[in-house]
């Protein structure tokens, strides 16, 4: 049943991919044009070059035109000059040995040696391997002759021109929009888990199965504020050299959009742990024991924090002075609450501890948020750079 299930789920999903990559723009449209430009420059590559040079050559022009055709534009012009780099550096090593010393086995050990050390420069990347297996064929194919590595040379100048021109005539799309929306999407998801947490704490019987989903739900926004996190780096990339017009703004866009991610996975941390906190308070029975005044003034809290997580997750610059205004007044909140802890008669040991750690969490969560704020104004602005205010981690109330 599990295997048919699974065979069931993959020929689903393989039926699914074509129609999302035609009903809208996205990583599956991205891929399919990818595909299709790389068909038709190996092709055309490979015409050519059975065309122009001797068929022992042919072969480089498709293989360099795949080399040339990446995720990016400059991640494409980046192989591909590594690549040539890589071909020259063999080609160059074979017919040197051959013209020096002949074509024996020693030399072809010597060769590989070589050419070995030379693949792991940094500068060559993932095609250091290209200067061994071009040197094999300089060697074995060519015999080291010149007219057989310039054959070489002008059928991977085919495939990297056939690679290389599709990118021109069909750029990668670019989705700024895209990957700012998912930050909003995050960030209105964490908004939701404070108003749900700051209702959990105001309830007589709060339910434990959906405090127990919101844990899972937290584990679940890490790893989709990772992935939209490489989207972002994606994109940011996918903006060099590219030929499309880009939108207004996008320079800080996507830089803001990073700054956010990093304040939001950081954020987390202590909505998580303040999560696991108030499960532990409910399976123990401490909950109940919290004083009357703390429940409905913590909820107040993390509603106000949740104002402010929602104005950083704006798909606009947010205010800075709005947001500033938006986490004092979730620090006043937690300063009120702190105090009526203070002044409260004295509690078990227990209940103590239980609300020393919310506050805790609240107060680095709060810390965090202002820390962030100064890193996503430099983003709003470059010039823009307010000197942080020292900040209490427990309380989270600038000084």
């Amino acid at each position: 049943m599990d295997a048919a299930r699974k065979i069931r789920s993959a020929a689903t999903e393989r039926v699914a991919y074509p129609r999302r990559a035609v009903r809208g723009a996205g990583s599956e449209r991205d891929e399919v044009v990818l595909g299709a430009k790389t068909v038709v420059a190996a092709m055309a590559a490979w015409v050519l070059a059975r065309y122009l040079l001797p068929p022992a050559v042919s072969t480089f022009a498709p293989f360099t035109a795949l080399v040339a055709l990446q995720a990016t534009v400059y991640r494409s012009v980046r192989d591909c000059l590594q690549y040539v780099l890589a071909m020259a550096a063999g080609a160059t090593l074979a017919a040197t040995l051959a013209a020096v010393a002949g074509i024996h086995g020693w030399t072809f050990g010597v060769l590989t040696l070589i050419a070995l050390c030379i693949g792991r420069t940094r500068r060559l990347g993932q095609q250091g391997t290209q200067v061994t297996i071009v040197g094999f064929f300089a060697f074995s194919s060519g015999q080291g002759q010149i007219g057989y590595i310039g054959h070489l040379v002008a059928s991977v100048g085919i495939g990297a021109l056939c690679g290389l021109a599709a990118h021109l005539v069909l750029a990668p799309a670019r989705h700024t929009d895209h990957r700012q929306q998912a930050v909003t999407a995050l960030y209105t998801t964490m908004a939701q888990r404070l108003n749900d947490l700051a209702e959990t704490f105001e309830a007589n019987d709060p339910d434990r199965d959906h405090l127990r989903q919101w844990r899972r739900d937290w584990r679940r926004l890490s790893a989709e504020s990772e992935r939209i996190r490489h989207g972002i780096e994606a994109e940011i990339e996918n903006g060099r050299m590219n030929p499309r017009r880009t939108v207004s703004g996008a320079g800080q866009a996507l830089p803001r959009a990073r700054e956010a991610i990093t304040v939001a996975e950081r954020s987390m941390d202590h909505l998580r742990s303040m999560t696991r906190t108030l499960d532990y308070a409910i399976d123990s029975g401490e909950f109940g024991n919290l004083p009357a005044a703390f429940r409905p003034g913590f909820s107040a809290v993390l509603r106000a924090v949740a104002t402010a997580v929602e104005e950083i997750g704006r798909v606009s610059p947010t205010d800075p002075d709005l947001l500033d205004t938006r986490i004092d007044e979730a620090a006043a909140a937690l300063d009120l609450v702190q105090q009526h802890e203070r002044t409260a008669p004295e509690a078990s040991p227990a209940v103590h501890a239980l609300q020393g750690t919310l506050l805790t969490d609240a107060g680095r969560l709060l810390a965090d948020l202002r820390s962030g704020r100064q890193s996503l104004a430099r983003t709003w602005d470059p010039r823009f750079d307010v000197a942080p205010r020292a900040v209490s981690a427990g309380t989270g109330q600038a000084e």
